[in-house]
């Protein structure tokens, strides 16, 4: 893929995401202020999560790391591979249907899976809230599979940015939706919601994702693929196996999550019998970890799927050495915003929670910004981690990143264990989200050790001294913005909110300012611009041809 191309890829995906990421804020800003942090938003986020936990660990994943090397491959049939797309479509669409018809009439059983402590007397009402907005919210599996299925199918054909652009549309629905809540409805609590009013939020988020996934339709048809309801298994087999190990490695990541939804909702019932208002549990590690994925989401998702199609013909074509440069680029790329990202979210965390979600009590706010400071330990590791994994992908590999993920779990879960047992219950959440770091930077060194059986040796030292300038580069311009945040705090300058966005507002574009200057005057060309680093790019890619 030449440089020209994966920028101009990248590019539209990411401008595609910075709005879909705003918008999203938008949505959790109004949700925050519409169900606070507290057990009524747990009830929600329980239940809006439990349709991704189930569609990822029975489908999603595997369509993800299937759909696209297998899609190519099809290119080649006589029907340009519109009958292989059909005959997936159709035979998941089935088995989606399926799950969620199971999943509504076990919604009590998934519930009490996911949050136990709402069993616990006293707590009938989170109990029976819980459960009707997962039987509301479960219909979002099968729309969250079309929607998948449609946007590989785009992408497999050269058309990236639907999928990064539906979820827009996505999130403008849930802004008119809670935004409306809001207006009409300003103070509702676990204990005055009604019935209606849980229907109108729970059918209302399924909308969303309704909406999310039909959109895709005519960009399917406008790039030339027809669709159509396809019985039978006809040439489905190799990718069912592969699905397999998909499979296995999806189930160990939800198990590990499962684990980090249990703690965090024993951790917000355990902090409410003891009289602890402030918002701990599950909730703030939700918001945390949506904010830390921006930059995740905006480079490393636009980079991979940008160029996922285009390692998985390499692979095809045996061009060991090509992937192999490509996965060290994308590495590379994507640490210009993952790094400072990372050092701004751990020095500035709660003024960046404070300032964004302003519809709750300070208080609520700023632990939601510990959660991120410790979030953000991990942000580097798990981006890199993608990458390698969808090298794996592109060689038809689904069994090997199975020992990686399992590593990263395996960790994750015992710490989060630890957190239960030994911290207060009002720091648990924030010790998820250490576990969540350290788990991923133990894993990281056995994910490049195993990727070398199809790729050759990528190690450390390939992409740690790029890494490590950047790093260098954004504690040098942020730690004394840091310094001066503190100081203002210690002498005590009080702020408003207004004023505290102010503030964020000034730290950010003096970061973002002061982060090129560095990167100007000690050489490192790939953060002097993005320009440069396309310019450096292209002369490599050119010197290869």
């Amino acid at each position: 893929m030449k440089t020209n191309d994966l920028f101009r890829a990248s590019g539209i995906m990411a401008i595609g995401t910075i709005i879909s990421r705003i918008t999203g804020f938008i949505r959790g800003i109004l949700i925050v202020a519409v169900l606070g942090t507290v057990l009524l938003a747990d009830t929600y986020n329980v239940a809006n999560t439990m349709p991704n936990i189930l569609y990822n660990l029975l489908v999603g994943g595997a369509l993800t790391a299937i759909f696209i090397p297998q899609l190519v491959k099809s290119f080649d049939d006589s029907d340009g591979g519109d009958g292989f797309a059909s005959r997936l479509i159709t035979a998941v669409s089935v088995v989606l249907l399926a799950l969620v018809a199971v999943g509504v009439v076990f919604a009590p059983a998934l519930v009490r899976l996911y949050a136990p402590e709402f069993f616990t007397p006293g707590f009938e009402i989170e109990k029976e809230i819980a459960i009707a907005f997962t039987r509301y919210c479960l219909p979002q599996i099968f729309f969250l599979g079309l929607f998948t299925m449609l946007g590989q199918v785009a992408n497999a054909r050269g058309s990236f940015a639907p999928l990064m652009w539906a979820p827009i549309a996505n999130n403008l629905v849930g802004i008119f939706l809670f935004g409306g809540f809001l207006f009409f409805s300003p103070e509702v609590t676990i204990q005055n919601i009604t019935s209606a009013q849980i229907q109108i939020l729970g059918w209302g988020t399924t909308l969303s994702v309704v909406v999310q996934a039909l959109i895709l339709l005519p960009i399917v048809k406008r790039v030339g693929v027809t669709l159509r309801p396809k019985w039978g298994f006809k040439g489905l087999g190799k990718s069912f196996n592969l699905a397999g190990w998909t499979l296995i490695y999806v189930l160990i990541s939800q198990l590990g999550y499962l684990v980090t939804v249990n703690v965090a909702t024993s951790a917000a019932v355990r902090s409410a019998k003891e009289g602890i208002v402030k918002g701990v549990g599950y909730t703030p590690y939700t918001y945390a970890y949506f904010v830390m994925l921006l930059p995740y989401s905006i480079i490393t998702i636009s980079i991979i799927t940008a160029i996922m199609p285009h390692i998985s013909k390499l692979a095809l074509e045996k061009k060991v050495e090509d992937v192999r440069f490509e996965l060290v680029r994308s590495i590379k790329l994507v640490a210009v915003i993952t790094i400072p990202s990372s050092v701004a979210f751990f020095l500035f965390g709660p003024l960046i929670t404070q300032s964004i979600f302003v519809g709750i009590p300070a208080a609520d706010s700023q632990y939601i910004g510990y959660v991120l400071q410790a979030l953000s330990f991990g942000l580097v590791a798990l981006s890199i981690n993608l990458i390698l994994v969808r090298g794996f992908n592109a060689f038809e590999d689904t069994r090997t990143p199975v020992i990686s993920i399992f590593v990263v779990n395996l960790v994750a879960v015992v710490l989060s264990y630890v957190s239960l047992v030994v911290l207060q219950n009002q720091w648990v959440t924030v010790g998820l989200g250490i576990a969540f770091s350290i788990s991923y930077l133990v894993g990281l060194p056995f994910t490049l050790w195993l990727i070398k059986k199809h790729t050759g040796s990528i190690k450390l030292r390939d992409f740690a001294g790029q890494h490590f300038r950047l790093l260098v580069a954004s504690i040098a311009v942020m730690f004394p913005l840091f310094l001066l945040v503190r100081y203002l705090d210690w002498v005590g300058v009080s702020l408003t909110k207004v004023t505290r966005l102010g503030e964020l507002t000034v730290i950010m574009i003096a970061s973002l300012i002061g982060y090129m200057l560095v990167a100007k005057v000690s050489g490192v060309e790939e953060i002097t611009m993005l320009r440069n680093l396309k310019t450096s790019f292209m002369r490599r890619s050119e010197s290869n041809e």
